[in-house]
């Protein structure tokens, strides 16, 4: 008895950390019983390959420094697009827009351990993302997984313990500290919505983009409640390395 309720215990534990939507519907995923709560993509990628040719955009093809406000303290983030370019990019490219500017922490996880605070959602419901002024539809980014000796990242498949796999030797871990982005069930459903790691989570390497990692300000980050506005969010250096 006592050993079928430590697995039970250990399966509720997981459940709670899991990133993953199980809602049905195409067009927005739950936020009642998971962190996450990015819309779901109802497109699919046809040749996966192609997502990283070079004129895939927006790109960044370097580094770039955020400089995000929060509670009126400086968080410094480190945006690595010589690992993630495409989704460094579309993260530089939304904080240039001034998309972020005003947009809360719609889910704060703490307990039963530190583990992410979420935002990047323009209803600050969980359920929104990013639309497109131009051609006024939804941008959604591929899932972008790079392996440590690999010179292109995997794209569209998710690759880690989530998706039942070992944990593979990623580029970019979820150290304290990180940054990465949201997404429902289906692996190109990232839009803005990303969240900050408040603790090494590293179960969740290979299956969810991370693109850049907190330099300074990393107390500002774990002070994060929900509800939090982000006040600003501005890049200091790199801009020239974004291509659009």
């Amino acid at each position: 008895m006592q050993r079928w309720l430590t697995l039970i215990f250990c399966l509720v534990v997981l459940s709670s950390f899991a990133l993953v939507s199980c809602s049905s519907n195409p067009e927005i995923s739950s936020e009642v019983n998971t962190p996450n709560s990015a819309p779901q993509s109802t497109s699919t990628t046809a040749n996966a390959g192609n997502l990283a040719m070079s004129n895939y955009t927006p790109r960044l093809d370097g580094k770039a420094t955020v400089e995000m406000t929060v509670n009126g303290s400086p968080i410094t983030i480190e945006v690595d697009g010589e690992n993630a370019p495409i989704t460094a990019g579309n993260f530089v490219d939304l904080v240039e827009r001034g998309f972020y500017n005003g947009l809360t922490f719609h889910r704060v996880v703490k307990d039963p351990q530190p583990f992410v605070a979420q935002g990047g959602d323009p209803q600050g419901t969980g359920t929104g993302g990013f639309v497109d002024p131009q051609s006024k539809k939804p941008r959604y980014v591929p899932l972008e997984i790079k392996l440590e000796g690999q010179e292109q990242p995997v794209y569209s498949k998710a690759i880690g313990r989530q998706a039942g796999f070992s944990a593979p030797p990623v580029a970019l871990t979820h150290k304290k500290g990180a940054i990465a982005m949201a997404r429902s069930q289906a692996p190109d459903s990232a839009s803005s919505q990303f969240y900050f790691a408040l603790s090494d989570i590293d179960f969740l390497d290979g299956d969810y983009a991370v693109f850049g990692y907190v330099t300074e300000g990393m107390d500002v980050v774990e002070g994060i409640k929900q509800g939090d506005r982000i006040q600003s969010a501005k890049v200091t250096s790199g801009l020239d390395n974004l291509k659009k």
